[in-house]
């Protein structure tokens, strides 16, 4: 049967069709019969307890330079609709957070994806902390003290905002630099909040592992290898990526968090692995999907909407 599905995301306009994971799903939407609407965050109505937008119908095709069309802007009732997919890029701030709360109005009889209220109490870099051993020695805190410590104890750290996204304000301090100091004078200049240290993982130069689970269950993978002089294997920062299989600790790190994503409505989710060590669970707006499958990894959208389907 024919869903009605309306995209929470930034502007498709702006988007890189080629690899974007929002488009991928909607193109699969398409495909399938469903009725495709485009809205943006800011659109967001909530009055006397009914959830509207300002939306577009929206049909999409891989064609550069033509991979959109929107129709005439109307308001849209989200109670009307089958299925919200929330794929705004972070960051994960306060304007992120109300949106969830907003959708929470119309969640479950509207199957958001992911769950709002889950995705609200699953920022990337904090969720992970709640599943013990999988992690590199981390620590999350404000004190300058509690960091020099961390620094002094493992010598080549990585430090990085708690709520940032795409590798942005990622640094690593060798023993040797200088700028620790300084650093955490702009961190704390510009962040209200505590910062995340880990011990660097020299594995990172073989790659920085994307693995996407969908419904609890891995499904596929591409490693991302950093560029020469850079730490952060990001494929927008110059990361390259390669073609890969889930190692034996791979899939141990997703049988441990794989329950919890399930039960907790996370259908949709990208976790990093570097080495033997998971660093982050990407619950908002995870991507690579369209990457793996062209590396043969087989087609992610389809099976995100068999498991969105399954729910309807």
């Amino acid at each position: 049967m024919p869903l009605t599905v309306a995209i929470q995301m930034d502007y498709i306009g702006d988007i890189d069709f080629k690899g974007d994971s929002t488009f991928a799903l909607a193109l699969e939407a398409q495909a399938r019969g469903h009725v495709l609407y485009h809205y943006s965050v800011h659109n967001l109505a909530l009055r006397d307890g009914r959830l509207t937008t300002l939306g577009e119908p929206l049909t999409v095709r891989r064609e550069a330079g033509n991979h959109y069309t929107l129709g005439a802007r109307r308001e849209i009732d989200l109670h009307q609709v089958d299925v919200v997919l929330m794929r705004q890029d972070p960051p994960f701030d306060m304007g992120y957070i109300t949106a969830t709360h907003l959708l929470e109005h119309i969640h479950p009889q509207t199957l958001v994806v992911n769950d709002p209220v889950n995705v609200r109490n699953a920022p990337e870099k904090l969720f992970t902390t709640h599943f013990k051993g999988l992690m590199p020695p981390t620590l999350i805190t404000a004190r300058r003290d509690a960091l020099k410590a961390f620094r002094e104890e493992h010598g080549d750290i990585i430090i990085k905002p708690l709520y940032g996204n795409g590798g942005a304000g990622v640094f690593r301090l060798t023993p040797d630099d200088e700028n620790f100091n300084s650093l955490l004078e702009v961190f704390s200049a510009f962040y209200r909040q505590p910062v995340m240290a880990q011990k660097y993982l020299p594995e990172v130069r073989r790659g920085d592992k994307r693995i996407i689970l969908i419904d609890g269950e891995p499904a596929g993978a591409i490693n991302r290898v950093p560029a020469a002089g850079e730490a952060r294997s990001n494929l927008h920062v110059g990361g390259k990526a390669e073609p890969t299989e889930l190692t034996a600790r791979e899939r141990e790190i997703c049988a441990a968090i794989g329950p919890t994503l399930k039960k907790q409505g996370l259908i949709f989710v990208g976790i990093d692995v570097i080495g033997d060590y998971l660093t982050e669970i990407n619950v908002t707006s995870p991507t690579g999907i369209q990457e793996i499958e062209r590396f043969g990894g087989g087609n992610l959208a389809a099976r995100i909407w068999d498991a969105i389907e399954a729910r309807r």
